[in-house]
């Protein structure tokens, strides 16, 4: 009744029902600022492209999820989400924030997810994201960030992930990430990294993937660099170059072969360990690192023949310690390679040499036995290894695509068979695997979706079959596919459209098939792509509009052909190519600005056996600021153009061109006379000068014999 005091047991029952009523969800009164979209359900609100310049303080408390993206909050406070410490996931991109004060997230003991990405941060401060002690991912890509702040990560200890491509770092110091106990990936890749302190990477001892691509890394103070583990299969010329770096680790790789300068920018290296790979020989490395003293090649199926005598006697001769055993033939299968005398290592016929090898992989090969538990699993007619994760059915006469490998298969070995055709879904149950070889295997055709599932490959190898066409569908499910091998086929016309579907195709190899021409979209669908290989067919035609894809193209190699002259016009399309190689084209004349669309890029240039009879003065002209080498050797050349802007020039081979040492080439002589380089040029006219090094010839006159007088 009106103005009668409750008494506790009217107020008793009204109490639970208020209290029940504030537990039901649908019951809370819910705030949801004026321009967002909330949902009470899922507890998220959405304030996206609304123009705002706060951090909305009427979003309810018990949000799990907030997205801001697309405002214009340039600072955020400290304290900035106080009021919603139940966040789960926060969206901040293309917010034009600035700064994030100290504390800014400190509330946010929940938070598993924040993306700062396509901000303007520039600096990481130290207790910038203190507070976010349950953060696994966090998101600081495409900003200016150019200083990373001791301290900056030490409250994320679980995090597992940090992303921070597309900045402004110069300099990772000691340090930097220390607290990132659970890490497992660190992007860094498209920075202008050029200097890591000794410790930039200390304490993350559960790092599995670091990304440094796209850098300016020379790793000068470095002197232990572990890379073990990698999925790699190559290595290439000059791959590391570290003036103090003395003990470098690549065990446990999927190494089949590396350059013999590989490690020839690392003069103080002491200590290579190549072990458990797959390496069968392997060529003296060149005279870059003369302090070598121990290589490890344990784990390896070296095959002790002919082609190991110039490794083990450059290891004599510098007395490096070779670590490892023979893998075979038989009758070496097991010595170590350290006691093997050179005359020993000797070949046989190519028969006898395959024959020996089947004998040698049927003798290792274990006998059909019932199989213990803890086996690994393995198809009839092939080998593999639990340990290494490596499975290999090579050279055994199989006609199609054996079935039933361990699905912790890395790398898979079925070169060597006779499938003939790979129908779809050949390979089911192995997405891990990351390096596939079908090399000689008498392929005529890869049926749409045969790869499908192989979500981790990396690599795969279709080199010396019988293709000379692919279904658009050909690689369908390789997200991660890199690097395509694909030379010695049939092909006669560019494979076009079949690498839609690859978005991160890196390098592409057509070399030695019979493509006649390039023609406008031939790389469409690979507009990432950094090295085209297609030297050693028949090109004679490369469209202007061949490399429209081509931005990231950074090698291409043409050499082979049956170009008659440069395709300057295609090249303008591909601004940041860094090699090119013409070698062995039927080009007689390149005329003025040949080069002009690369003169920002180019690096290397190969115009070497061409029968090149004639330059235009200033066909080089703009190459100066980047060309490091130039190849114009076994050309037919008299004179050559003006090679004083080329500034930067380390190797320049002149070596087999009849040069004319007459006035023409006294500017020549005195460039030489200017450099610190060693130019192979050679006169071969006049004859009287003929043999004699441009170099050592002290008078040019416009006759082309010289009087007695003139020789004083």
């Amino acid at each position: 009744e009106e103005g009668k005091p409750l008494c506790p047991d009217t107020l008793r029952p009204l109490l639970a029902g208020l209290l029940l009523l504030l537990c039901v969800p649908g019951a809370h009164a819910a705030k949801c600022p004026r321009q967002c979209m909330c949902d009470q359900i899922q507890l998220t609100v959405a304030c996206v492209n609304k123009n705002l310049t706060q951090v909305p303080p009427t979003v309810d408390e018990i949000t799990v999820k907030l997205d801001l993206r697309g405002n214009d909050i340039q600072e955020l406070p400290t304290g900035a989400f106080k009021h919603t410490p139940y966040l789960t996931h926060l969206s901040l991109q293309r917010c034009n924030t600035r700064t994030v004060k100290e504390g800014a997230f400190r509330s946010l003991g929940r938070l598993v997810f924040l993306n700062l990405a396509n901000n303007n941060i520039e600096i990481l401060y130290q207790e910038s994201f203190d507070g976010l002690s349950s953060l696994k991912q966090l998101m600081i890509d495409r900003n200016r960030v150019e200083e990373i702040q001791p301290g900056a990560f030490s409250q994320l200890g679980f995090l597992n992930l940090l992303s921070l491509t597309h900045n402004q770092l110069v300099y990772i110091p000691n340090m930097a990430f220390q607290g990132l106990q659970n890490i497992k990936w660190l992007r860094l890749s498209h920075n202008s990294l050029n200097y890591l302190d000794t410790e930039a990477f200390a304490g993350l001892f559960t790092l599995t993937r670091l990304s440094l691509d796209h850098n300016e890394l020379q790793l000068p103070e470095v002197t232990r660099l572990d890379l073990s583990y990698n999925p790699m299969t190559y290595l290439g010329e000059e791959a590391v170059s570290m003036a103090k770096l003395t003990h470098l680790f690549l065990d446990h790789m999927s190494l089949q072969d590396l350059a013999n300068t590989a490690i020839s920018k690392s003069p103080s290296l002491t200590h290579l360990d190549l072990s458990h790979n797959q390496l069968r020989v392997l060529q003296p490395f060149s005279a870059g690192s003369p302090k070598l003293a121990r290589l490890n090649l344990a784990g390896n199926p070296i095959y002790c023949n002919c082609y190991l005598r110039p490794l083990r006697e450059w290891a004599i001769r510098s007395k490096v310690k070779l670590l490892g055993a023979c893998g075979g033939p038989a009758h070496f299968s097991g010595e170590n390679l350290d006691s093997i005398h050179p005359p020993e290592l000797r070949c046989q016929s190519q028969e006898a040499m395959l024959k020996a090898e089947f004998e040698e992989a049927a003798r290792i090969t274990p006998p059909p036995t019932e199989e213990p538990e803890n086996k690994v699993k393995c198809p009839a007619n092939c080998a593999c290894e639990g340990d290494t994760h490596h499975s290999s059915c090579e050279n055994r006469g199989h006609t199609k695509v054996p079935r039933g490998f361990s699905p912790d298969t890395r790398l898979l070995d079925l070169r060597g068979n006779h499938f003939h055709y790979i129908p779809a879904n050949s390979f089911p149950g192995v997405a891990q695997v990351v390096s596939l070889h079908l090399q000689r295997c008498k392929i005529v055709e890869v049926e749409g979706g045969a790869f499908s599932g192989m979500k981790g490959l990396i690599y795969l190898y279709l080199s010396e079959n019988e293709l000379s066409s692919l279904s658009p569908d050909a690689f369908k499910g390789l997200p991660q596919l890199t690097y395509l091998h694909l030379e010695k086929n049939r092909f006669t016309s560019f494979p076009k459209g079949a690498f839609k579907l690859l978005p991160g195709l890196l390098a592409l190899h057509l070399e030695n098939n019979g493509i006649t021409k390039l023609e406008a979209g031939t790389l469409l669908g690979a507009e990432r792509l950094r090295g085209l290989y297609v030297s050693g067919n028949a090109i004679s035609q490369v469209s202007p509009r061949a490399m429209d894809q081509a931005n990231d193209l950074d090698t291409l190699h043409l050499g082979g052909n049956k170009l008659k002259e440069v395709p300057t016009e295609a090249l303008s399309k591909a601004p940041n190519l860094g090699e090119l190689r013409l070698s062995g084209n039927p080009i007689r004349w390149i005329g003025p600005n040949a080069f002009q669309p690369l003169t920002r890029s180019l690096k290397d240039l190969y115009l070497d056996k061409m029968g090149l009879e004639k330059m235009s003065r200033d066909s080089l002209v703009g190459l100066g600021p980047r060309l490091r080498s130039l190849y114009l050797e076994g050309n037919q050349l008299e004179e050559v153009p003006d090679l004083h802007p080329l500034t930067t020039l380390e190797v320049i081979n002149l070596a087999d061109n009849p040069l004319l040492c007459d006035c023409p080439l006294l500017p020549l002589r005195m460039w030489i006379e200017k450099v610190n380089l060693k130019v192979r040029a050679t006169c071969a006219n006049p004859p009287e000068l003929k043999g004699r090094r441009v170099k050592d010839v002290h008078i040019f006159k416009a006759k082309h014999k010289l009087t007695p007088a003139e020789n004083e």
